[in-house]
């Protein structure tokens, strides 16, 4: 990603903080000196339920065509069923995505990271295997093929090595592996 596109990027990201108090997905248009319009959305704090329908209604706000639309990440993880639906929707709308600096993507977050076309990774990239409630049940086990089986299709969709998701299950619930540069790019996250 070029200086001065990061530069605008972080323009967007700056005004988007200054002007909402702690939402957890905030989308704002922006106009860019050289590119023209562009689209910032931000996913920070938790991924919970719900923010599918924020990012949405984020993006619907602001129709038209963007030289580039960019998702910046700052999140420290959560619902994985609500980052693949959103990561679907990054996708589809072709959103670059953008861990800065000063962010960092861990957990469930690495599914928005994967979505992006492009993939800019400054911050920090941790992965760990999802927390089960329950994980020795039935029902958990049965739960869990099923999630095994969208997170696989989502990964492949995504054109991200499947490599990636036996990294994530081998990683122990309450450890956290910072994924390395060199990693970031065997996994094609960058």
């Amino acid at each position: 990603m070029g200086r001065s596109v990061f530069q605008a990027v972080i323009i967007c990201v700056a005004t988007l903080c200054a002007s909402a108090a702690q939402a957890k997905v905030e989308v704002q248009a922006g106009q860019h000196k050289t590119l023209g319009r562009i689209l910032v959305a931000k996913v920070s704090e938790d991924i919970a339920p719900g923010d599918y329908e924020a990012l949405l209604k984020g993006i619907k706000a602001n129709p038209g065509t963007f030289a580039r639309k960019i998702v910046m990440l700052d999140s420290i993880g959560g619902s994985v069923d609500e980052a693949m639906r959103i990561g679907r929707l990054l996708h589809e709308t072709r959103f670059d995505s953008l861990v800065p600096s000063t962010g960092v993507c861990q957990g469930s977050c690495v599914y928005l990271l994967a979505a992006g076309q492009r993939k800019t990774v400054r911050g920090y990239v941790g992965i760990h295997r999802p927390y089960y409630a329950g994980s020795d049940s039935v029902h958990s086990a049965s739960r869990h093929g099923v999630n095994r089986a969208r997170k696989v299709a989502y990964f492949k969709d995504m054109q991200v090595p499947l490599a990636l998701l036996e990294a994530i299950n081998r990683t122990e619930p309450q450890r956290m592996r910072v994924l390395s540069a060199s990693e970031l790019t065997h996994f094609r996250l960058q």
